[in-house]
């Protein structure tokens, strides 16, 4: 008896014990996905934080990126639009939740897709665009792959355009890192629809599910969420506080309170670290092989076989580069003033070229002294013109044998003004050296107490009492340049206002000049070419901005809009000013 239950006592002892042991070796659920995080400076690229960051684990909605960044490459190289309309298929609008509610056969907008992808994190929208680009999932699958390649993420494959868990779908915090900063990179005309809380999506407004931490943490801009049940709660996550932008990621959270909090706390392990003042790096666009750039451009339109045809014809539709507006038919009136235009202009030309390739005028003559005046060249005397001629002495002594006549006689009898008898006679007139001697010695010594030199003048040489004598000319035609009375310099009028009388308050101006004498030069000649116009005109420079305008004041509207045709047709600037 004893020995029967002490075998049955000993025989439960070891059933319990095995029982224990067993439940105690049996695997038990951890509860969570595995851990990864990494930190990086978006600036430079330089990681300030890693903890598994290689180890290849489920990406989830993190993969939309990728979708993302693919589908904003077709559209840089011209392939999509963002009103391109995408047919929905029937595997696309077959995917659980998340999801838009898209329908077979609908067509959508590929803005809208894009909005829905990014925002809502709708799988029915990434795959409906995966469908379109790559022609199915298998087919885009195959181009993310290649995509992430060129982009440098070493440890990814995918299989879906989505994120949903399928055998071989894996990337790591590393390649998801760098993935979300090419895209603020390469596309940031794109990235701001990451920080959206709301948006647009077509058929239904949708909202961001990254919003409490969007909300939550100081300068956060993005950018997308994931979870899946192998995958944990994840998020790729940016910020940006003064000129510092810091990226971080992190895998197998355990809720999105926790994921939100994890991230947090790895940005701020990065805006510590990470220096005030960087250099930005700005990652290099990815290149593909010819093979694989092929390989796109057969999957983004693929066509059926060439009935009777040796093979699949490719189409290849590049960016449009430029759109000019077509021609417009010419105006036969327009045509014929063109016409007339340049015909001037050409005439303008051949003159200009003749008069520089033309002879200077012979010195001395008045075309001579009218291109001197036009180019601002100080005149001297030409050795061209005679001297003038000597007294004639026979005249002197007719006039000195006659003292007693009156000065009204020799008036009267004076030949016409400007002739050489009447230059004779006005120098025979003028009383010699020793008669002004013997007069001065006649007068007594207490009456000599002038000391004007006028007065003596007066008082020994006394003149008939008429207007003042003309200056002497040398010449019978016109003065030697020499020997030409010399004007007396007075200030120049400074133009307060313009006269309105007669409505002459226009002007033309002929644009801005470095000297004053190349615009007064530039008037002149201007005046002389188009005095029909012109003439009227008050040639003035104004200095102004560190140059000389050279206008024409005191115009009626008529005569500036008429000046400036005429000038612009000889290809001269001219430009009329208004009160």
């Amino acid at each position: 008896m004893t020995t029967l239950m002490g075998r049955f006592a000993r025989n439960f002892v070891c059933l319990v014990a095995f029982i224990v042991v067993a439940a105690c070796s049996s695997p038990q659920p951890s509860g969570a996905a595995p851990y990864a995080a990494i930190v990086q400076d978006a600036r430079t690229g330089e990681i300030l934080h890693a903890e598994n960051a290689d180890t290849r684990l489920h990406p989830a909605s993190l993969t939309k990126m990728l979708t993302l960044y693919i589908t904003f490459e077709e559209i840089q190289r011209g392939r999509l639009s963002l009103d391109t309309l995408v047919t929905v298929t029937a595997s696309a609008a077959a995917k659980p939740p998340s999801r838009l509610g898209l329908r077979a056969g609908q067509k959508v907008a590929v803005r809208y897709l894009i909005r829905a992808a990014a925002i809502k994190s709708a799988n029915d929208a990434a795959s409906a665009l995966g469908d379109h680009i790559g022609g199915n999932e298998a087919g885009f699958a195959r181009r993310m792959d290649a995509t992430a390649k060129a982009l440098g993420m070493r440890n990814s494959t995918f299989k879906n355009a989505n994120g949903l868990t399928a055998n071989g779908h894996l990337s790591t915090a590393r390649d998801m890192n760098t993935l979300g900063r090419r895209l603020f990179y390469d596309f940031p005309q794109y990235y701001n629809i990451f920080s959206r809380r709301s948006t647009d999506a077509g058929i239904a407004e949708v909202r961001n599910t990254n919003s409490r931490f969007l909300d939550a943490y100081r300068g956060a801009d993005g950018i997308k969420t994931g979870f899946t049940n192998a995958a944990g709660f994840n998020l790729t996550a940016s910020a940006e506080r003064g000129n510092v932008r810091i990226i971080a990621t992190v895998f197998g959270g355990a809720s999105t309170a926790a994921r939100n909090a994890k991230i947090a706390q790895l940005l701020d392990v990065g805006f510590q670290k990470a220096p005030a003042n960087a250099p930005t790096t700005v990652p290099q666009a990815p290149t593909y092989s010819a093979d694989v750039e092929a390989a796109l451009m057969a999957q983004a339109d693929p066509l059926p076989e060439v009935v009777g045809g040796a093979g699949k014809t490719i189409r290849l539709q590049m960016a449009v580069a430029k759109s000019p507006r077509p021609v417009t038919r010419p105006d036969a009136g327009k045509v014929a003033a063109a016409e007339v235009a340049v015909a001037a202009i050409e005439d303008s030309i051949a003159a200009a070229l003749a008069e520089a390739v033309a002879e200077p005028p012979p010195p001395g003559t008045l075309d001579a002294q009218a291109v001197a005046i036009a180019q601002g060249t100080p005149m001297v005397e030409q050795p061209s013109i005679s001297a003038p001629p000597a007294r004639p002495e026979t005249l002197i002594a007719e006039v000195a044998a006659e003292p007693e006549a009156p000065a009204e006689v020799i008036i009267a009898a004076a030949p016409e003004a400007g002739t050489p008898e009447a230059q004779a006679v006005a120098l025979a007139a003028e009383p010699t050296l020793d008669a002004q001697a013997a007069q001065f010695a006649a007068i007594p010594d207490d009456e000599l107490t002038v000391t004007e030199p006028m007065q003596v003048a007066a008082m020994i040489a006394p003149v008939a009492p008429q207007a003042p004598a003309t200056p002497k000319r040398n010449a019978p035609i016109f003065d030697r340049v020499a020997d030409a009375p010399q004007a007396r310099a007075v200030d120049e009028p400074v133009v307060i206002q313009l006269s309105t009388s007669n409505a002459r308050h226009w002007g033309v101006t002929l644009g801005r000049f470095n000297s004053r004498s190349e615009a007064e030069r530039l008037l002149l000649k201007t005046q002389l070419a188009e005095s029909a116009t012109l003439n009227d005109g008050l040639r003035k420079v104004v200095q102004r901005g560190g140059g000389f305008e050279a206008n024409f004041m005191g115009l009626t509207q008529d005569q500036a809009d008429l000046a400036c045709r005429r000038l612009q047709a000889r290809a001269v600037q001219c430009f009329a000013m208004g009160p």
